[in-house]
């Protein structure tokens, strides 16, 4: 007999999200995922000025803060036909990258380190100890023992304080812990320097878009002019800073996260077998080179692959009606022609159906609706998104850089190609990308100083963002990359406004509940097979759900307050 348990909330993440999973001879048999937030972001958008759709859906969350204005212009310029500027291509790529690696960064330390870091463990490591350890492993200027005892004291002054602040509500102690004291306070420390540099990367932001988060974007460029000699723009101060700061990126990732990944993974190697879940991965692509209507170009190559087969990437092409669907079978919404079809976003409905006590649920009713997000489907498949699907892509597509990538992390843990599907390799493959991405930012970076030493200084066209220069109706699919994985968003424009507005966010991909035929979706899958020590502490699941970096937020919109809960597993 099962035993059902409850996670909920699921915490660090962003966003509200529940699951639930049936429990047999200590591990998981079943799970079900619940977004519990109401869905609400397309009503704001309809009968808007289209050039005014990014300001609103880059507010869905706090922390993908460029990837949805991205979305945003690039779906209203593809409905007008518009082509950005060079320099607008290279400026964006840039903001995009500096997402990739403050988020990245965060998720790990911040958001899924814990999940594998026995902070209470480092009370007792060897401050000399843990310097020769940081020291066999990077060059990392802050590992001299006298730095790893200082952070030793601060840490036992938050112990015996009985408040350990930023570390509170951990499961401390938990039998699935491996690292030895000295790793963990060797990770306590990168942690918490973490935490100071994560603010410096995201000023590119505000050097080219005025602000952090939500930086300013345009419909047919980027909101910034250059002139290398003008106080209020691009100048060559502020450019030259821009390079300063992606050289201090390079510095911390390669010299302080992707040794900490390594090592980590190293006393972890059996997650390469758990949590792999579906064996279909879907990719958008992004980060063009020679515009972004020529996807050869993209650094992330835009493809599919179908039961985990390496040897072929199938094409994907988001405005053909037949491709993608969203279902609402088991979500709380509507669609006129019944629940049981699904609809492409270009004739998706935001209409929501919900009955019953508020929150809907005691326990989630599985064999109805329990969740308030869609389910997305390819051609019918259940797929994963996010940086595990990004890597196999451009792993199979034979790309150099990918398979260097991917070849060097299963020689350094030596492990099989097969440990690439599963929780491990999802958070190897995060670390793998976020280090391509230190190199491919000097690429952009040194492709705008170039062009703007051969006189380009464009930043935006003003072509035909003129309404009265646009036709009657016009559609439109804008796509990109989010950090979680694969984003578009779809609209329709009529007499000048929005007519329609759809988002299908990496988590309505991975979080969703089953569709009409009863298929996981990519967290539910995920956890199938998942061993759990102690229900009351159920640090493995949450080992799982974090490598997917869940974003709720962007799933699910709006948020109603009230409710109780039968059970509830503290979470941290």
């Amino acid at each position: 007999m099962a035993n059902r348990i409850v996670v909920d909330p699921v915490t660090r993440i962003e966003g509200h999200l529940r699951v639930e999973l049936d429990i047999q001879n200590g591990k998981v048999v079943d799970a079900y995922s619940s977004g519990t937030m109401v869905r609400g972001i397309e009503i704001i958008l309809k009968g808007r000025d289209p050039r005014d759709a990014w300001a609103f859906t880059e507010r869905v969350c706090g922390v993908c803060t460029t990837v949805h204005a991205l979305a945003s212009v690039r779906c209203v310029e593809n409905s007008l036909g518009m082509i950005v500027p060079p320099n607008a291509e290279m400026i964006r790529n840039l903001m995009f990258a500096a997402q990739y690696m403050q988020d990245h960064v965060v998720h790990f330390y911040h958001l899924h380190a814990l999940d594998w870091v026995d902070v209470v463990s480092a009370l007792s490591a060897d401050p000399a100890a843990t310097s020769t350890l940081a020291q066999s492993i990077s060059k990392w200027p802050n590992s001299s023992p006298g730095y790893f005892s200082d952070l030793k004291k601060r840490l036992s002054k938050f112990v015996e304080s009985g408040q350990l602040g930023i570390f509170a509500n951990g499961y401390w102690g938990h039998n699935a812990y491996k690292l030895p004291p000295e790793a963990n306070l060797m990770a306590v420390a990168h942690y918490l320097e973490a935490l100071e540099w994560q603010k410096e990367i995201v000023k590119i932001h505000t050097i080219f878009g005025g602000k952090n988060p939500h930086p300013n974007y345009l419909v047919g460029g980027v909101p910034c002019s250059i002139n290398l000699d003008e106080n209020n723009a691009i100048n060559a101060e502020r450019l030259a800073y821009v390079g300063t700061l992606l050289g201090q990126a390079q510095d911390f990732i390669n010299q302080v996260y992707i040794p900490d990944l390594l090592a980590v993974a190293s006393f972890y190697k059996d997650w390469a077998a758990i949590g792999g879940g579906l064996s279909n991965y879907l990719v958008y692509g992004d980060l063009p080179m020679n515009g972004y209507n020529d996807p050869s170009s993209f650094k992330f190559p835009r493809g599919v692959i179908m039961n985990r087969n390496l040897n072929e990437v199938q094409e994907i092409n988001p405005a053909d009606l037949e491709e993608i669907q969203e279902f609402v079978t088991h979500s709380w919404y509507e669609y006129e022609e019944g629940d049981e079809t699904g609809k492409h976003p270009f004739e998706g409905e935001t209409k929501l159906n919900f009955t019953g006590p508020n929150p809907p649920y005691d326990q989630l009713n599985v064999e109805g609706k329990y969740s308030w997000m869609k389910t997305p489907r390819w051609k019918g498949n259940a797929m994963e998104v996010g940086p595990l699907s990004r890597m196999l892509v451009g792993f199979a597509s034979g790309k150099d850089e990918y398979v260097e990538a991917v070849t060097g992390v299963l020689t350094a843990l030596d492990v099989p190609v097969e440990a690439l599907f599963s929780t491990l390799g999802r958070t190897a493959a995060r670390g793998l990308e976020t280090q391509l991405m230190t190199g491919w930012s000097m690429e952009f970076y040194n492709q705008l100083m170039a062009n703007i030493k051969n006189g380009d200084t464009r930043t935006a066209t003003t072509e035909l963002f003129d309404p009265d220069t646009w036709p009657d109706e016009a559609q439109g699919v804008g796509m990109t990359e989010a950090p979680r994985g694969a984003l578009a968003h779809w609209i329709k424009i009529k007499d000048k406004k929005i007519n329609n507005y759809q988002l299908v966010v990496p988590s309505t991909w991975n979080a969703s509940p089953r569709d009409a035929k009863g298929q996981r979706s990519a967290y539910e899958a995920s956890l199938i097979g998942t061993p759990v020590d102690d229900p009351e502490k159920p640090l493995e699941v949450l080992r799982t759900i974090h490598s997917f970096d869940p974003c709720i937020a962007c799933a699910v919109h709006l948020y109603d307050e009230k409710g109780t809960y039968v059970h509830q597993v503290e979470t941290f």
